[in-house]
């Protein structure tokens, strides 16, 4: 008898020191904008974005970096414009891994892949809201 059920992951949750830096970065560098605020505007505990993330304030927070150690080796984000996600990243100060120039790692270890999305997908996966 063949299982029938379907998933998919509908957000990724992140410890993070610093949460502004984040939100920040994953605005201006991804165009990831706020879906939900838990806390203060401008010091929430919790932060999770229109595609997925879901950062956690954890001033605390120490872990090996993702890319070496066995937490979470890394996040594969689809982006409609790679280049120029790229270009933007620079000015963050994130360190560039041996994978290649589209991978990343982010403060408190988070290592991401940056994948070049074809035609309209990424617009159109945006366009779906799972909640409804």
């Amino acid at each position: 008898m063949a299982y029938s059920n379907q998933a998919y992951v509908e957000h990724v949750a992140v410890r993070v020191r610093d949460i502004q830096w984040y939100i920040n970065f994953f605005y201006e560098v991804l165009g990831m904008d706020v879906r939900e605020i838990d806390g203060p505007v401008d010091a929430p505990h919790q932060y999770w974005t229109i595609g997925g993330m879901q950062l956690m304030s954890t001033p605390d927070f120490e872990a090996p970096p993702s890319n070496d150690a066995g937490w979470l080796a890394h996040l594969g984000i689809m982006v409609a414009d790679l280049e120029g996600a790229l270009q933007a990243a620079q000015k963050w100060g994130v360190k560039a891994l041996p994978q290649g120039r589209n991978w990343l790692q982010l403060p408190d270890g988070l290592a991401i892949e940056l994948i070049q999305a074809s035609g309209n997908s990424v617009a159109e996966a945006l366009a779906v809201n799972p909640r409804a």
